[in-house]
């Protein structure tokens, strides 16, 4: 069957891959600028041929196994650490001459060419040739490759990245790209890619959460968060103006939006389920006097919810489960971002490993950093701190005590104020700005982000 998302333009061709939740969520977060097919997710589109969709199915389950993997000692973290080692993304200092292909992207183009990667769907696309947009480089190589007539861009996924996101050739390369953040577009100038094919744009981020170039949505949601986050009103009396300033009238609500939430999300490959259950068992008495509420998300993974809610029943949480504990589950992929991005205006807290979901500090929410699984994310880790919107987590089996720690004395609210502040909101604005040319006006990035 299909994976399509809802139709809401023919301003762009978007596609992804469902390979993990990354490329799919920013994708999701542009699916204003789709064409008339919606989101098209490259490996899962009607009509694939059979071969390529084996080929694929193949690729993403050898990635989840070896996610999963990285959990078992020894054996399991020495097969993670030779994948992880083929997607190096190697030190930026001393800056030089990193255009030289990497093994990994010798694969890639290796595939493109032996399996056909892509060749179908780039085919389908060519009778329409508007603007091609993926967040995933493999079909963007394929693009560029199988002579798509239309501009070609590609959306960068995290706060740096390994060669292989760019081609053989940079110099001559047709591939646009929207980077996340500053990091990302230095990054692309050392593998050889031209100034003119880069965009600094920002993560995008669902508008559903923004709320329009002024930001209305984010700034009374925000507003609702610092609240919670803030009991004592340590954070807010020291900065009153400024959180004026930044949020208007609605700086200061008059009483509570909802309570306390935590949201533990964990990624496609459900490699941290283990994590989630002994979050919920630290929270138990917390969740049970009504101090806080728990959203444990399972994405599209029913084993892992099936897995969370026999964990509910285990720690006697079951009269709470579906108000005071969540299982979030849904059977397909466009139900599980529709449902997770609005899972986000009542979240006060997430916690993730760094993976794409870093970008969400922006949104005002600090990040509850997990362990990191793969390189990527280590940057993001990295970047998070930079901004000043995420916290590496304390022990787990002591949520019940660092987390409220934090809470009282308005750390927390800390890290949400900065990435509010510090990290980008408007990605998606300012890649409709380029492909659409409709302007917002919106506020020119700075490269420490």
């Amino acid at each position: 069957m299909s994976t399509v998302y809802k139709k809401l333009g023919d301003r762009a061709h978007v596609v992804a891959v469902s390979m993990g939740y990354g490329h799919e969520r920013a994708a999701y977060g542009l699916n204003g600028l789709s064409g008339e097919d919606g989101v098209i997710v490259a490996n899962n589109y009607k009509g694939i041929p059979k071969e390529e969709k084996e080929h694929w199915r193949k690729n993403r389950d050898a990635y989840e196994t070896v996610s999963r993997l990285q959990q078992t000692p020894i054996v399991g973290k020495y097969i993670f650490e030779v994948m992880d080692y083929l997607q190096e993304i190697p030190l930026f200092y001393p800056r030089r001459d990193l255009s030289k292909p990497s093994l990994q992207l010798k694969y890639v183009y290796r595939d493109i060419v032996k399996h056909r990667v892509c060749r179908d769907l780039i085919a389908r696309l060519s009778k329409n040739p508007i603007p091609l947009i993926s967040t995933f480089f493999v079909c963007a190589f394929a693009a560029e490759y199988y002579n798509y007539p239309g501009d070609i861009y590609c959306v960068i996924c995290d706060a740096d990245m390994s060669r292989a996101w760019v081609s053989f050739y940079p110099q001559r390369a047709r591939i646009k790209y929207f980077a996340p953040n500053g990091r990302v577009v230095e990054r692309l100038k050392l593998y050889g890619v031209p100034e003119k094919n880069i965009f600094l744009t920002g993560f995008p981020l669902p508008k559903s959460l923004i709320g329009g170039p002024h930001a209305s949505v984010l700034k009374e949601d925000m507003a609702h968060r610092i609240f919670n986050l803030d009991p004592h009103r340590i954070f807010t009396s020291r900065h009153e103006a400024t959180l004026h300033h930044w949020l208007g009238s609605h700086h200061a609500p008059r009483r509570k939006h909802h309570p306390l939430t935590l949201t533990f999300a964990v990624g496609g490959a459900g490699a941290q389920r283990l994590l989630g259950r002994t979050i919920l068992e630290s929270l138990r008495g917390k969740i049970a006097s009504h101090e806080i509420r728990l959203n444990l998300v399972a994405g599209v993974k029913n084993d892992v919810a099936q897995y969370f809610r026999d964990a509910v029943r285990e720690f006697r949480l079951g009269k709470e489960l579906g108000t005071w504990v969540n299982v979030v589950y849904t059977e397909t992929r466009p139900d599980y971002f529709h449902t997770f991005t609005n899972l986000m205006h009542e979240t006060d807290i997430l916690w993730t490993k760094p993976s794409e979901l870093s970008f969400y500090t922006g949104l005002g929410i600090p990040i509850l950093m997990a362990p990191s699984l793969g390189s990527q994310e280590d940057f993001n880790r990295l970047w998070l701190k930079t901004v000043g919107g995420g916290i590496t987590q304390n022990d787990p089996r002591y949520t019940h005590e660092w987390l409220f720690d934090w809470v009282e004395s308005g750390g927390l609210a800390r890290a949400a104020w900065n990435g509010f502040i510090e990290a980008p909101t408007h990605g998606t604005y300012r890649i409709e700005e380029i492909i659409s040319g409709r302007k917002y006006h919106l506020a020119k990035l700075p490269l420490i982000v």
